[in-house]
């Protein structure tokens, strides 16, 4: 696919021609007009109703500290939990309102609802660089039906319409995609525009060699981002849980570890259309297996081919890590989505800690997406080193299928 770059902005950002090719916020004047922003602040609380990881916090304020800095007045959105259309006080935005505030060094109130006349009130009294957060948009029922009426009031909210939450923009929802029908202009924020950039840079039009390396427990979950990568990459690393599904049907014994059974014979197909393809497809030749799936199980490393009766493997082995890391080494791109262990436990998380490590030494371009792949990147501190740690979960997974994206299929395309 041919590729068009235009200038960068001041977070040094790129449009590229891949998937989409979308308007942003700097391609709009925004000052003195109601900018409807819908984030993902989706975020963990405690029992307290305290912010235990503000990462989507924080990854929003580019694009708002922008809008603010240009005069515009915000409306901030986004869904919390899954209240599934009735108010639970427990995931109310209140605690995200908070945050917000103290990131910003400035008051962010939180409307009472995200519809109705008190809420248009306090919208109209909003000043320009000021910001209201609306409550958590999912305890209308419409809002996850893409109900036109309710999408029409939350567009009754604003002149410019900003998405900038990727991790939704898998969701034909009310926020999401039906508000555009309503807003003369709709663009996206900074976040999402590195989310093209880099995830659909890295597919479309990468610098290669390209590797991906996927994990995660089941086949079933990543039947189509297997096969879709195939067609594009030079390597492709399978590893977690759904590896042994690979190394069963081939009809080795890989003892207790996980087996997808209801995907077996796709895993067949998959292995035969590797063999006719020209990029490299990799399977673990080790793995760490345990006698139980706790931190204090007895281990050993053994050959991927011949696990024992009633060990489970948790993670690949040293001569795996060892081949990956020379991918790595090799790549100019890598597209990461899946631990390939159980990284939560200590004793299992030395592969994921390593590709880890060895992604954040490389100077390939590195693009990672999965909340797990990000919680790990986290973990051993190497996110701030990783070209890309994607917001989206599943949107992330469906982008790398090749699958049309409803948020931002929605935003107003940009003249090439």
């Amino acid at each position: 696919m041919a590729s068009s770059t235009f200038p960068t902005g001041p977070h040094g950002l790129q449009t590229m021609n891949v998937q989409y090719l979308k308007k942003s916020i700097e391609d709009i004047d925004v000052a003195g007009k109601l900018v409807f922003l819908r984030a993902d602040l989706n975020v963990p609380l405690d029992d307290q109703q305290n912010v235990t990881n503000d990462r989507r916090i924080r990854a929003s304020m580019p694009t708002l500290q922008y809008l603010l800095g240009k005069g515009a007045c915000v409306v901030l959105a986004s869904h919390l939990g899954r209240p599934k259309g009735r108010v639970k006080p427990e995931l109310s935005l209140r605690p995200v309102a908070a945050r917000l505030g103290e990131l910003l060094g400035k008051e962010v109130k939180l409307a009472p609802d995200c519809v109705g006349p008190e809420v248009e009130k306090l919208v109209a009294n909003l000043g320009a660089g000021e910001a209201i957060l609306l409550e958590n948009v999912r305890f209308h029922k419409e809002e996850t039906a893409n109900d036109p009426e309710f999408s029409k009031a939350l567009g009754g909210l604003a002149d410019v319409y900003v998405n900038d939450a990727f991790g939704t923009a898998h969701r034909a929802h009310a926020s999401t995609a039906g508000i555009t029908r309503h807003v003369a202009d709709c663009v996206c924020g900074y976040l999402i525009a590195k989310e093209l950039k880099y995830l659909g840079g890295a597919l479309a039009d990468p610098e290669r060699p390209l590797v991906a390396i996927l994990g995660g427990a089941k086949v079933g979950s990543k039947i189509g981002v297997i096969t879709h990568l195939m067609r594009q990459v030079d390597a492709l690393v399978i590893g977690g849980g759904m590896a042994y599904t690979f190394l069963k049907v081939q009809g080795y014994e890989i003892g207790a570890s996980l087996f997808d059974e209801e995907s077996a014979e796709t895993a067949r197909e998959i292995l035969g259309a590797a063999e006719d393809s020209q990029a490299k497809f990799i399977l673990p030749v080790d793995c760490i297996v345990a006698d139980k799936f706790e931190q204090g199980a007895a281990t050993r490393v053994v050959d991927a081919k011949a696990i024992p009766a009633d060990w489970i493997g948790v993670d690949v082995g040293p001569r795996t890590i060892a081949l990956v890391a020379d991918e790595i080494a090799r790549a100019k791109t890598v597209v990461w989505n899946g631990p390939v262990g159980v990284f939560e436990i200590e004793k299992f998380a030395q592969g994921t800690r390593a590709i880890a490590e060895a992604l954040a030494g490389s100077e390939a371009v590195s693009v990672l997406g999965g909340g797990e792949t990000a919680m790990a990147a986290e973990r051993f501190g190497v996110a701030d080193k990783m070209t890309l740690v994607s917001t989206g979960g599943g949107a992330s997974l469906e982008f790398m299928e090749g699958k049309t994206l409803p948020g931002i299929a929605a935003l107003d395309d940009k003249p090439v």
